[in-house]
């Protein structure tokens, strides 16, 4: 950690100044996170963006460097160009231990303005949040936010150091960096960095990494579970203390499932970038797990709040908020996004739901417009944003589309301009140009008018159902 900081201080980098880093699941991007955050400010976007996306991001971040593996051709690097962003590459041996990387990019005698390690109101992480607005909003996370995360999942999970987790989550996202990483490296524990999630490989990294839990989203353990029957030995093999659950909601089936499958317990977690993720969890045994339900307080305050800010009774439905050590101080540059997220201290999540009389919270629904694909977030609006740019298009509204294994997914009804002809693949093909792959919308559908509200507005929510996509 000190060496990165030191090689980061020689090259005019310290506190508070951005790293955007791009760099494959693994253990080099794990501890890249880890040792950059200990003396600047990390922000990992996802290497499957395209050159606009990545210009958006480094841009808005006011990025001061991007961080490359040495030779990547990836398009973050031609974004960093037009932006006048220097590139920082680094460079592992195959002899070096695992997460072991070193920098290629010399010196550049700059003098950084604050060197050293960071302290606990420094910013350790930065994430842009998708929002129902075409911009999406960023989220500060400062170093007490995600050290209070790590300690609130060890105490959950009663993490010890002989505790192994495989991590298959992209890190990039706020699950994999904290839920696995940071709560294990924390605890004193290990991590097995797998290079992402592939359903053909997961079983021969759970054989190599022995691991004592592992944390998913919902697609990935059934995923997991498809294969199973193919490697029952494996199964047999594992010495899982218990499975976690996140980013999305985990049916009851696929719960009972695993538990039958591995013979441990399944947790399932309610958890968001704005709170450095955990909020909410089932606890392990012996307390109960209750299915359907994303468990009790994990960490943070958490309570049920109606529009006017009063708090309700369990059993009665509201707006999901939470307040503690590790949620955000506030949106960056974003005052009235702050105005609306907190109310006397609480922060709204967005979220409808309630709370039972044991304390355990069931999520209702969202009040938010945010596609849940699987777990990836998108905004509605930024890829109503690309379709626009189509000549052929006069208008579009994108909208969640019911998914059997994913939750949601992505689709667009599109009006085109008069005279103009555009099928729905050739509108597809333009926004796979234009979009990270998750973003695409998988069904678009070409009309002569998009349905209103009563006042005119085109509205979202309820459109797949209107227009008869049940998926």
């Amino acid at each position: 950690m000190e060496r990165t900081v030191d090689g980061l201080n020689a090259r005019g980098i310290g506190c508070g100044d951005r790293v955007a880093i791009v760099l494959p699941n693994g253990p080099e991007m794990a501890s890249a996170f880890v040792s950059i955050a200990a003396g600047a400010t990390t922000a990992p976007l996802n290497p499957a963006y395209r050159q606009p996306e990545f210009e958006f991001y480094l841009e808005d971040l006011r990025a001061k460097t991007l961080l490359l593996a040495a030779g990547d051709d990836s398009p973050a690097r031609a974004a960093a160009a037009a932006l006048g962003i220097p590139v920082l590459e680094i460079r592992t041996e195959d002899r070096w231990p695992a997460g072991v990387f070193d920098f290629v990019t010399a010196p550049t005698g700059a003098i950084a303005r604050r060197r050293g390690i960071a302290g606990p109101d420094d910013v350790a992480l930065v994430l842009h949040t998708s929002g129902t607005t075409s911009r999406p909003k960023i989220v500060p996370l400062i170093h007490s936010n995600v050290c209070a995360t790590a300690e609130n999942i060890r105490q959950t999970l009663r993490l010890e150091p002989a505790d192994r987790c495989l991590n298959v989550m992209p890190l990039f996202h706020i699950h994999g960096l904290m839920a696995c990483v940071l709560s294990t490296l924390h605890t004193g524990g290990s991590v097995y960095c797998a290079p992402g999630f592939n359903a053909l490989k997961v079983f021969g990294w759970i054989e190599d990494a022995d691991p004592t839990w592992y944390s998913a989203v919902p697609t990935m353990h059934q995923a997991i579970l498809a294969r199973a029957s193919r490697n029952a030995g494996i199964v047999e093999r594992l010495r899982l203390r218990f499975i976690r659950s996140s980013s999305a909601a985990l049916p009851a089936r696929v719960m009972a499932e695993l538990e039958e499958l591995f013979g441990a317990p399944v947790v399932e977690a309610y958890a968001m970038t704005e709170a450095a993720h955990q909020m909410t969890c089932n606890p392990l045994p012996p307390a109960p797990r209750k299915p359907g339900t994303v468990g009790i307080a994990a960490g943070p305050d958490v309570s049920v709040m109606d529009a006017a800010g009063n708090h309700r009774a369990p059993g009665e439905e509201g707006e999901i908020v939470i307040r503690g050590p590790n949620v955000t101080p506030g949106y960056e540059n974003n005052e009235a996004a702050n105005r609306e997220a907190f109310t006397a201290g609480w922060f709204r999540t967005g979220d409808q739901g309630f709370r039972d009389g044991d304390g355990y919270f069931t999520i209702t629904g969202r009040l938010k417009e945010i596609i849940n694909r699987g777990g990836e977030k998108i905004s509605p609006r930024e890829v109503d944003e690309v379709l626009m740019d189509h000549p052929a298009v006069q208008q579009v509204v994108t909208f969640a589309m019911p998914h059997p294994k994913l939750g949601e997914e992505v689709a667009a009804a599109v009006v085109l301009r008069e005279g103009a002809e555009a099928g729905p693949g050739e509108v597809r093909d333009f926004a796979a140009e234009r979009l990270a792959g998750f973003k695409v919308p998988r069904r678009v559908v070409i009309l002569d008018e998009i349905p209103k509200g009563p006042t005119g507005k085109l509205r979202r929510i309820g459109l797949a159902e209107q227009l008869g996509l049940g998926g």
